[in-house]
């Protein structure tokens, strides 16, 4: 099979298509994903479905959010491609007066049916974060900061002081789980759909 212009832009509308969460449009944000797709990142692990719903209510909090992306690297294998893209998550809690800005890369598995392409499986990978401070500096919780990776202690401590607690250790660059997932990742990409 060979891999057109449209494919590739299919497949990049995707990634940059995580701009609609940033905008509350959840219909939009839902059509990103195929029925039954997964996603695991800091805060959520699970349907991409309840994701969406789950976005929305962390919308509606104190804790804002936004999501710069770049342009994905897409390594086809008949109607199945992974995809890895950069991006940076932007993050702050307007009540607690403190935010946090982590780098990290979008390993996503996805899928073309019926035509269209459309992610199955999201994962991230945490390269580096830091914290920022909007309205001048705040007591940071040291012990909360170092329970997670440094590579997203920030976002991690944003996410739970604004109520959405990360559960488990994430990928990090260059970390055995970073590994792990890559090869899961390209296993899944040799097994013809």
């Amino acid at each position: 099979m060979s891999y057109n212009v449209e494919d590739r832009l299919q497949i990049t509308d995707l990634m940059t298509g995580w701009i609609h969460r940033d905008l509350a449009e959840w219909d939009k944000m839902h059509a990103l994903f195929h029925e039954g797709a997964t996603i695991e990142i800091t805060w959520f692990e699970g349907l991409a479905r309840e994701f969406v719903d789950a976005s929305a209510r962390m919308g509606e909090s104190a804790l804002k959010t936004k999501h710069m992306i770049g342009n994905p690297v897409i390594t086809f294998n008949g109607d199945k491609a992974l995809v890895e893209t950069n991006a940076m998550i932007i993050g702050e809690n307007i009540e607690l007066n403190v935010g946090c800005c982590t780098h990290n890369r979008f390993f996503d598995r996805v899928e073309k049916r019926n035509g269209q392409w459309r992610i199955v499986h999201r994962q991230s990978v945490y390269d580096m974060g830091s914290f920022t401070f909007p309205v001048g500096l705040v007591e940071i919780d040291m012990h909360v900061a170092k329970k997670y990776p440094r590579e997203y202690a920030a976002l991690a401590y944003v996410l739970e002081k604004s109520g959405f607690p990360v559960s488990r250790v994430f990928a990090t660059r260059g970390s055995e789980l970073e590994k792990k997932m890559k090869a899961e990742g390209k296993a899944w990409l040799k097994v013809a759909r």
